[in-house]
């Protein structure tokens, strides 16, 4: 091998191992989670909330625990129109896109190009004193500005573009799970309202009814006017509430299309609440060290973080010079027909180097600037574990107390019900007035709102705890 030929090897060969040098990034080491090791206890935590779980709730697919068919259909339909995850996961291909061309600058870009130079010299420059027509044709292969990554600093900001992918993947994970947990909610608040709604009509069909009884006891004199006048109270507050929840419902209906992306047909949507009891599967947390490292959040913090520390290495190896090599091959002739002769070969090889003397102190401000964003990035990645830590503490701390308070509302329910209809026996025989019957509707009423209420906050615990644990992700 020629000597020339040797040396335009380099640029084209071997200088891929020259590029596959480490970086001048600082070791990685993952902070400590700045939490305590196990879930609160106390008088609002169930015993055993910090045992090992059989499965991780980050491993049961949202199918498995969402069990009612129609909310199932509900979850698939968001999934599949839902906006908010179209965009996320265009973000990740952008990112993918973005890493690509970032990668792309660790090889040569080879390039072919031909070109023709026409030109004519005045005869006072010809040297023979008569004008010259000059030809020139070149055709060959280039490499335009390479960079010998040395010191790693392309490599780093390879691994930064790296890290911003694989965050953006977390990120669409975390969207998914937060639409997966907010279709569920959607839907079971319409089941909510919808219950609500047809216990006020309940309502006002039971009070019409008394309020007919009591105008003829009236009629008949045997009710007084106030009895009257407080019965028509009862029949105008169910009708109030007719109209509340009736908008309560089309908001609700609203929502959930919404978030599903499109009109959620009319045989998914709910019934009752109670009809739904069944609708969603116990979770078990775990411990703190299995679970909020695996939310996608944290992780997506922690790829960030990543890639702040990688920006140091790009940082840190503007400080040593850069190589960039130009170099091209082929054959050039001034004659179009002889352009592939013998002889018409050439080649040209310019290696650049460039060494930072005086800066202004840029690469150092550079450099501090990576430094900064790497312990903002530690810092957010702790906040973001605080705070997961505190979601499902929150969630447990309901999870703790809500079965107790659906016992209690439940018993309170049976309970203004039974006096409800003694009161309502005893008007009847004419031992108490009318006050006393429609203040125990009116208690009776309100007790079923609240169990209905309760017995919704419950299932949205549920919901909201396997959202905080990392679920619903497949």
């Amino acid at each position: 091998m020629k000597p020339m030929t040797r040396l335009l090897c380099l640029p084209l060969g071997g200088v891929l191992f020259l590029a596959g040098c480490a970086t001048m990034a600082p070791h990685y080491e993952r902070p400590g989670a700045p939490v305590p090791s196990a879930w609160p206890s106390g008088p609002a935590y169930k015993e055993g909330a910090g045992k090992p779980a059989e499965k991780p709730v980050a491993d049961i697919p949202w199918q498995d625990f969402f069990v009612d068919p129609q909310l199932r259909k509900v979850i698939a339909l968001a999934l599949e129109n839902n906006r908010d995850l179209r965009v996320a996961a265009l973000n990740i291909e952008r990112s993918r896109a973005l890493y690509q061309i970032q990668r792309s600058d660790l090889f040569p870009k080879v390039d072919a190009n031909a070109d023709g130079t026409f030109q004519r010299i005045a005869e006072n420059f010809s040297g023979t004193g008569l004008p010259e027509n000059i030809h020139q044709y070149n055709v060959g292969l280039g490499v335009s500005s390479y960079e010998l990554d040395l010191f790693g600093r392309v490599r780093s900001l390879k691994d930064q573009a790296l890290e911003q992918y694989f965050a953006t993947q977390e990120a669409r994970r975390s969207v998914q799970i937060s639409l997966v947990a907010e279709a569920a909610g959607n839907w079971l608040a319409l089941a909510a309202d919808r219950e609500r709604l047809q216990l006020a009509k309940d309502t006002l069909a039971s009070q019409q009814a008394s309020y007919q009884l009591v105008k003829s006891r009236y009629e008949s004199g045997v009710s007084s006017a106030l009895d009257l006048h407080q019965a028509q109270t009862s029949v105008d507050t169910a009708r109030v509430d007719i109209a509340r929840y009736t908008t309560f419902v089309a908001q609700d209906e609203n929502a959930l299309n919404l978030v599903v992306g499109s009109t959620v047909p009319a045989e998914l949507l709910p019934a009752s609440l109670t009809e739904t009891l069944t609708a969603l599967k116990d979770v078990k947390p775990g411990l703190p060290s299995d679970v909020l490292l695996r939310r996608p959040d944290i992780l997506q913090a922690e790829n960030l973080l990543k890639g702040a520390n990688a920006n140091i290495g790009a940082a840190r190896a503007a400080f040593f010079p850069r190589i960039t090599l130009v170099s091209s091959v082929g054959f050039g002739s001034d004659d179009l027909g002889n352009l592939f002769a013998s002889g018409s070969f050439v080649w040209q090889f310019l290696p650049h180097i460039s060494v930072p003397i005086f800066d202004a102190g840029a690469n150092r401000a550079n450099l501090q600037v990576a430094e900064a964003d790497r312990n903002i990035a530690v810092a957010q990645y702790e906040k973001a574990i605080q705070t997961a830590f505190r979601e499902v503490a929150d969630a447990l701390a309901q999870r703790g107390t809500i079965d107790d308070q659906l016992a209690a509302q439940k018993s309170l329910t049976d309970a203004t019900g039974e006096s409800y209809r003694l009161s309502q026996a005893r008007y009847e025989k004419g031992v108490d007035s009318y006050l006393n019957v429609l203040d125990s509707q009116r208690s009776l009423y309100g007790a079923q709102q609240n169990l209905i209420g309760v017995r919704l906050s419950r299932l949205a615990n549920l919901v909201t705890l396997y959202k905080v644990l990392g679920g619903g992700s497949e």
